[in-house]
């Protein structure tokens, strides 16, 4: 018998590139998953064209994001019947209720070994710290920002030459296996 496929969310604000992973994933014969939608609070991201390109419908939701627009949305995932929402690179807070609504189905990458550096400028943090790795971490969206359960974490090396850039590309390469790996698991659970 042939398992359904879980529909996914994945919520993006720019170029794409933990959605391409996960829709390179969501193509492969023994994935559990599915691409539904992609939402963007930018009209330009990149992203979004990875999505079209894929033939993957889309959604444009304000940069305000306001709890009425929170609303419609929720209502719009219901509809798709969509298990999981990742946020990949979505620099929007999501409101209480949007987490209540889909508590426990929303989930982040971020690209420090958290709790540590949380936020932005991850990589020149982690370096202007002299750390001897970095990485990333994947976790469950809670109300504190990259505060939510930790579910995975993938170390990375950190090199006396290191520049902002070249960690930063180290890092995204494993953001780009792990995420898709995570949520097969999670989505099997």
């Amino acid at each position: 018998m042939i398992q359904k496929k879980a529909n996914i969310a994945v919520f993006i604000s720019g170029r794409g590139t933990n959605l391409k992973a996960l829709i390179l994933s969501s193509k492969k014969q023994n994935c559990n998953y599915n691409i539904a939608l992609v939402v963007s609070n930018k009209k330009n991201a990149k992203g979004l064209k990875i999505a079209k390109k894929n033939k993957i419908s889309t959604k444009i939701i304000s940069q305000s994001f306001l709890k009425t627009e929170q609303k419609r949305l929720a209502k719009i995932l219901v509809n798709k019947n969509i298990k999981f929402i990742c946020l990949a690179g979505f620099m929007k807070i999501l409101s209480p209720y949007f987490l209540n609504f889909f508590k426990n189905k929303i989930i982040n990458i971020h690209p420090s070994l958290l709790p540590k550096y949380k936020g932005l400028n991850t990589h020149y943090r982690a370096l202007k710290a002299k750390e001897k790795f970095s990485g990333c971490t994947i976790h469950y969206v809670s109300k504190k920002l990259d505060s939510g359960k930790i579910i995975a974490k993938k170390k990375v090396k950190i090199f006396k030459k290191d520049t902002s850039k070249k960690l930063e590309r180290r890092v995204l390469k494993e953001e780009n296996k792990l995420y898709p790996l995570v949520l097969e698991k999670l989505i099997r659970s």
